[in-house]
């Protein structure tokens, strides 16, 4: 399989290649990554589609009081 690769791409893969990393696995890695990704993304779209089939949702109104409780017990840290 061949990939054209941005030249911003191939570079990026040519640093990470100069520090000992070969070019052929960190492609592999990173298309495993993707598509992994890809998958659990669309397992839990497919877990929130059959949560509201069900009317398993939360109102806006609940959804900002868990926002808020959730802030008050863990602010975020900037």
């Amino acid at each position: 399989m061949q990939v054209k690769l941005s030249p911003d791409t191939e570079a990026k893969f040519q640093l990470a290649s100069n520090r000992g990393r070969d070019v052929e696995t960190l492609a592999h890695e990173a298309i495993e990554r993707l598509v992994g990704y890809d998958a659990w993304f669309l397992g839990e779209v497919d877990k929130g589609l059959v949560q509201v089939d069900r009317g398993d949702v939360l109102t806006h109104e609940a959804v900002a009081r868990r926002l808020e409780r959730h802030l008050r017990n863990d602010p975020p840290r900037f």
